[in-house]
């Protein structure tokens, strides 16, 4: 892991945030199948592309990390915001496929992406590792090169 290579930019943001928008985008993705509503699925396409092409301050989801953690106290945590749009970006990507496939019919194909999107939140919530970074390094990087 020591030879990944992230994106990288002057900007910072707070970790912690970052780590509360996964999760309640696994949620969000969670009550999507659960309800069989595409509502909810609309909702996150339209977040990642808010967190993905502009200010993540309009982002309705990081607007409630930033609430939930000032209300949990949690500290703040300065980090590198280049992998965090990019990895946005790849959200916004699958998100995308996600939606276009469930309300073309087919669930199936859409829950599989949901679950790799879902494995990939839960490796960011949890344990702060970046698969955006993994994909950069080995899809993106070697073109660049």
């Amino acid at each position: 892991m020591k030879q990944i290579v992230c994106p990288i930019s002057n900007e910072k943001v707070n970790e912690r945030i970052t780590r509360l928008n996964a999760l309640i985008g696994i949620l969000l993705l969670v009550f999507a199948f659960t309800f069989q509503s595409s509502i909810f699925l609309i909702f996150l396409v339209g977040d990642f592309y808010v967190r993905a092409f502009t200010k993540t301050r309009f982002s309705p989801i990081s607007y409630g990390s930033h609430v939930l953690s000032n209300a949990l106290g949690l500290n703040e945590k300065r980090i590198n915001k280049a992998p965090k749009i990019f990895a946005a970006r790849l959200g916004f990507l699958m998100m995308f496929v996600i939606t276009a496939l469930f309300i073309s019919g087919f669930s199936t194909a859409a829950l599989v992406v949901a679950g790799v999107l879902i494995f990939f939140a839960s490796l960011e919530f949890a344990l702060a590792i970046c698969v955006g970074c993994i994909i950069y390094t080995y899809l993106i990087l070697p073109f660049y090169k």
